[in-house]
């Protein structure tokens, strides 16, 4: 039987994508929560049609709707409400909502007491080979090489650094803990000084439509290392958000990682 699936932040660009690429996909969406458009069917809104689905601001339809997985594109306030009605309802969960606060860190904490909960702030595969390729360089460069994050997104991203970003350089300070503890220094400015060992750079950068490019580059003396990876489509993200429900449907309550499902 086909999944049967919310949708929250159904009427943002991710959520339109999501939508679509679940409903190809054989998902039934049950369940659009959303601000603005309210009473619009969101397959309408996604262009595939009717789908039954209309936006509500509701989160008390996610049980309504007989919903098996929520998928959260939304804001971090948007993702306490609704993780609540989940956990209440044994909804599983898996957000890709980045720049999370201390409050909806702790509502995903508590839904996973009772429902499955996958958070990622980047659901695309080529990403987590990414972190997977920075911590193998890491072991074999050595502590000698300098480590700086640099991402780059679209003019209207609201947080930075972002998520992935953010995921890269814990990968980096989980490599670097024996030689002292790492931080991030986040750009530069007049006189900073000279570059300390325990510092991991991170810059954001914004402009134009860019979905997301991430660079960790490695300095050693006479040579550098850059490893590099470019989304060019928002649909890599819901690709990988309708992946992650169609796996973590009927999983036990707990926290889950993408990298799960990809083993």
């Amino acid at each position: 039987m086909s999944v049967a699936l919310a949708v929250l932040g159904a009427n943002g660009r991710m959520g339109r994508a999501v939508v679509r690429l679940a409903h190809d996909a054989g998902m039934r969406v049950v369940c659009a929560l959303g601000v603005g458009d309210e009473g619009r069917d969101v397959g309408e809104l996604a262009g595939t049609g009717p789908l039954g689905a209309k936006i509500t601001t509701d989160p008390a339809e996610i049980a309504r709707s007989g919903a098996q997985v929520m998928i959260d594109f939304s804001a971090p306030h948007a993702l306490v409400l609704a993780a609540a009605a989940c956990a209440h309802a044994g909804v599983a969960i898996v957000s890709g909502t980045t720049g999370l606060d201390d409050a909806a860190r702790e509502a995903l904490d508590v839904a996973a007491a009772r429902s499955a909960v996958l958070w990622e702030p980047n659901m695309s595969v080529g990403v987590h080979v990414l972190a997977s390729l920075v911590e193998k360089a890491l072991a074999a460069l050595g502590p000698s090489f300098d480590v700086e994050i640099v991402e780059v997104h679209h003019r209207a991203k609201v947080d930075a650094p972002s998520g992935t970003a953010i995921r890269l350089g814990d990968v980096v300070k989980g490599a670097r803990r024996a030689n002292g503890e790492p931080r991030y220094v986040h750009g530069r400015e007049g006189r900073p000084g000279a570059r300390q060992p325990e510092e991991i750079g991170m810059h954001a950068v914004r402009g134009g439509d860019v979905v997301g490019d991430h660079t960790v580059h490695f300095f050693g003396d006479g040579e550098r290392l850059e490893l590099t990876h470019r989304a060019s489509s928002r649909d890599l993200f819901a690709h990988g958000a309708v992946r992650a429900a169609q796996w973590i449907a009927g999983k036990p309550p707990g926290r889950y990682r993408l990298a799960e499902m990809l083993a």
